[in-house]
């Protein structure tokens, strides 16, 4: 087994390159491995590189009784990767992220929640372990590009000569939300080799040449998580980390600021939430704000929870080259939203305001806002 250092500003970059040479970030999936498979049919080199994110060993009293629940990123799915690479008869390593995952993923999430604000954990590793010291990795080792099984395409726009990350094929698989933070050397050192193709054509693909995993269901929850239940787990991490959570028992609120229960933390809840408020109430109400400095969360009826406008922060600009002027583009503000009509305006290299055109349910804070023009993802961020 491979095992790298953490540090990997103070990695060198190979200076020559091995022709053809594609690293692939292999999860143990079908995805990530029919890539490796595609890859070999086009003649090209391929070598596997493994991430260990995570001590599943960790926060034992997490770990549930029942059948294991089916995270990415979990021991099985490293030997799975390594089986796979026996199979298609190419180089495997498994590379330790664990200190760069723990410090650029695990934390920020819990402190996000802690805040108040709903975080996205696959985004942040995306954005700061696959595609940073994985990328860094891939070079060091001579090759030319890194291959991941994400759902989504990159192309070179000759006109402007960026690169550009668009929607994938199937939208029902499309991954584009969650990579809208990618530089521009990190998109054009990159492939993404299943964005024109369906999931059925990946699992046919996989069947083809036999793959061991070729029937293996998907990820469903976060590696870290074991049992799926972040307030656990944020509250087993904080003891760990030997900062456990003192009481932050404080009010639930309606609108006009009449208390109507109470709450336990206000990392147990998250904007749009309906279930688990606490007490009874004559009519549906949500979560409508998460007030950390009063440690007060606000609830109303469904109709409260809908708003026009939004500020971005933290925005990576990918098909536009930090614009100045106001323009139009559909807004994404989580996984599963159909992307609405709005008015982006730029307020400076890296903050922007939206204006929807009809009013938005439960924008979330900590929520990326990704931008498209059709396919084109024309740059994102962090919803504030």
């Amino acid at each position: 087994m491979m095992r790298t250092e953490a540090h990997f500003e103070t990695l060198p970059v190979r200076d020559e390159l091995l022709t053809g040479l594609v690293a692939v970030a292999m999860s143990g999936g079908v995805d990530s491995s029919t890539v490796a498979a595609l890859l070999q049919e086009q003649a090209r080199p391929v070598i596997g590189l493994t991430m260990q994110l995570w001590n599943q060993r960790r926060l034992p009293a997490l770990q549930s009784d029942g059948p294991a629940q089916h995270r990415c990123c979990s021991l099985d799915d490293v030997y799975d990767a390594k089986r796979v690479a026996q199979h298609l008869n190419f180089p495997h390593y498994v590379v330790n992220f664990e200190e760069q995952f723990e410090a650029r993923v695990v934390r920020p999430f819990v402190e996000q929640y802690l805040s108040g604000r709903t975080p996205i954990a696959c985004t942040n590793c995306n954005t700061d372990v696959k595609f940073e010291p994985l990328l860094r990795m891939a070079r060091q080792i001579g090759a030319e590009c890194l291959a991941t099984g994400h759902y989504a395409r990159i192309r070179k726009n000759e006109e402007t000569g960026r690169s550009e990350l668009l929607r994938a094929r199937d939208d029902s698989k499309d991954q584009s939300y969650f990579l809208w933070g990618l530089t521009q050397e990190q998109l054009s050192r990159s492939e993404f080799p299943l964005g024109e193709l369906t999931k059925e054509e990946v699992r046919a693909a996989a069947r083809r040449v036999n793959l061991p995993v070729a029937e293996k269901r998907e990820s469903m929850e976060l590696c870290f998580v074991p049992n799926g239940n972040y307030v656990q787990f944020i509250e087993a991490y904080s003891r760990e980390s030997g900062a456990p959570l003192a009481s932050a028992a404080g009010e639930i609120v309606n609108a006009e600021g009449a208390v109507v229960g109470r709450h336990a933390g206000v990392h147990n809840f998250t904007i749009g939430q309906r279930k688990g408020l606490g007490f009874a109430a004559g009519k549906p109400l949500y979560v409508q704000a998460i007030d950390r400095e009063k440690n007060r969360v606000v609830v109303g009826d469904d109709e409260s929870l809908r708003a026009t406008t939004c500020e971005i922060e933290q925005v990576n600009w990918i098909a536009l080259d930090d614009p100045s002027a106001p323009f139009r583009a559909a807004v994404k503000i989580r996984h599963k939203h159909v992307p609405a009509l709005a008015t982006v305006e730029p307020l400076d290299a890296t903050h922007a305001r939206v204006t929807f055109d009809a009013p938005q349910r439960a924008i979330t804070s900590g929520q990326g806002g990704v931008f498209y023009d059709g396919d084109r993802v024309l740059g994102g961020g962090w919803i504030r």
